[in-house]
């Protein structure tokens, strides 16, 4: 059915697409009809972080950035949904037009600027939201918060949806928030690590639940950069790593329409890139930490690259734009 679709939904804006889109799917759902597009087959679970996961493709962080559409998401067969990115307070986020579509690379250029409706909103809707399955909630800092107060902005988005999350993804990687990737330094990152990990316990206790913690990622850093990451995750026992964000790079898409707009470029470009990162951070980590894999999966055959590179998870976001549902149940395929 999505390849009859796409063109209409092509032929718009791309942000105007995005919202339609989630609304069919709301509609789809309440009227029973999501088993008609989508519903992943049968494959093996995994357990990662501690937690169960009925098969290893998971939604992206990015699609449904206030939890609005839960349940209408997870009907397509993802094996886990994480919601966000999420701030403390509400921001608009940056001026439109800010989502580009390239058919041509099979890609997608965003600057939206972590545009959310603030954490509390997040919270209701996931506590209304019928869904009991894995969901991952992805949280960041607002635009205007110095990025030296940074982790303050951490620790109150961890604070709240800590007791409704299954794990919890700490975004310092996106390229559309000034200086924010920074925090990826090694001694912001530390004290950025020592803090959540210090607060994950103290709530751990408080909830008598434990709640993964997992670092999401850019593809646009050196090998040391990530051997460093590497070696803070494992020192603060941080639970998951999620690799990778979008990247700045422009490599394959500099001619194309769109292809010189700011923001992060997502989708097939980012494929090669984004499976490299994974490579590196499963040598340096040696299993004792797992990696999710995102970025660039078009096909269930780039699903099963990433899991070889290392990943024990995948998630997909630009290749579901591109593909639709069908891409959930081709990845599940490719890994068994």
């Amino acid at each position: 059915m999505y390849p009859l679709i796409r063109p209409l939904l092509f032929g718009l804006d791309a942000e105007t697409a995005h919202g339609l889109t989630l609304r069919a799917l709301d509609f789809s759902h309440r009227l029973g009809l999501s088993p008609l597009l989508g519903g992943a087959p049968p494959c093996r679970p995994r357990t990662v972080m501690g937690l169960d996961f009925p098969n290893p493709v998971g939604l992206a962080a990015g699609l449904d950035k206030n939890g609005d559409h839960i349940n209408a998401l997870a009907a397509l067969g993802f094996g886990f949904i994480e919601i966000g990115t999420v701030t403390p307070r509400p921001q608009p986020g940056n001026p439109k037009p800010r989502l580009f579509r390239l058919p041509q690379a099979q890609a997608i250029i965003n600057r939206m600027g972590f545009n959310n409706q603030g954490v509390d909103r997040l919270v209701e809707n996931v506590k209304g939201a019928k869904y009991r399955g894995i969901l991952g909630i992805n949280i960041g800092k607002n635009f205007d918060t110095p990025i030296e107060n940074a982790v303050d902005d951490y620790l109150i988005g961890l604070r709240k949806v800590y007791p409704h999350a299954g794990y919890v993804a700490v975004n310092i990687s996106s390229p559309n928030t000034k200086n924010l990737r920074q925090l990826q330094q090694a001694s912001e990152l530390e004290q950025l690590l020592a803090a959540l990990k210090g607060e994950q316990e103290i709530l751990a206790r408080t909830h008598g639940r434990y709640v993964p913690l997992a670092l999401k990622i850019a593809p646009d850093l050196e090998t040391a950069e990530i051997i460093q990451i590497a070696d803070l995750l494992l020192q603060y026992r941080i639970d998951g790593v999620i690799a990778t964000n979008t990247t700045l790079s422009r490599q394959g898409v500099e001619n194309l329409p769109h292809g010189g707009e700011t923001g992060g470029l997502s989708g097939a470009p980012l494929r090669t890139r984004s499976t490299s990162v994974v490579k590196q951070l499963s040598l340096a980590l040696d299993g004792k930490i797992p990696i999710i894999g995102v970025g660039g999966i078009l096909e269930g055959l780039d699903a099963a690259e990433k899991e070889r590179a290392g990943a024990s998870l995948v998630q997909v976001y630009s290749g579901l734009i591109y593909r639709g549902p069908a891409l959930i149940g081709e990845a599940c395929r490719a890994l068994g």
